[in-house]
């Protein structure tokens, strides 16, 4: 379990230092925008990332490298791309429904959860 556990947080810090990586390289190259490239980029690139690695791990029994690479580095990476395999594993599964719930809550309630976040600071503060 501790393996496990260092695994996805040796993986966490590369992943999201590329995050940084990344967003800085996307600022310098077009500048400040109105949309999140940074932000969008990470997430389409990690979600592709995932769909790939998922596979290519599955195909080759590699998956003991599922905690280091898909939780820790593309987690790190982006918490997107573990949200859009969720996804994709109920789409998969044929529970439908349950995937269009799941990406509702999810997308709307972490919305709700940022504004009461900001709410409470801002009145705290």
């Amino acid at each position: 379990m501790l393996t496990t556990v260092l695994q996805v947080a040796l993986g966490g810090a590369i992943g999201a230092s590329g995050r940084y990586l990344l967003g800085v390289g996307v600022m310098r190259t077009f500048g400040p925008q109105p949309m999140p490239l940074g932000v969008l980029t990470a997430n389409i690139l990690g979600s592709f990332f995932m769909g790939a690695l998922i596979v290519f791990l599955g195909d080759r029994q590699l998956t003991h490298w599922n905690a280091f690479l898909a939780t820790g580095m593309l987690g790190g990476f982006t918490t997107f791309s573990s949200f859009s395999l969720e996804a994709y594993r109920l789409i998969e599964r044929g529970q439908t429904g349950m995937a269009v719930g799941y990406i509702a809550l999810s997308v709307l309630v972490a919305l709700v959860g940022l504004f009461a976040g900001v709410s409470m600071m801002r009145a705290v503060l």
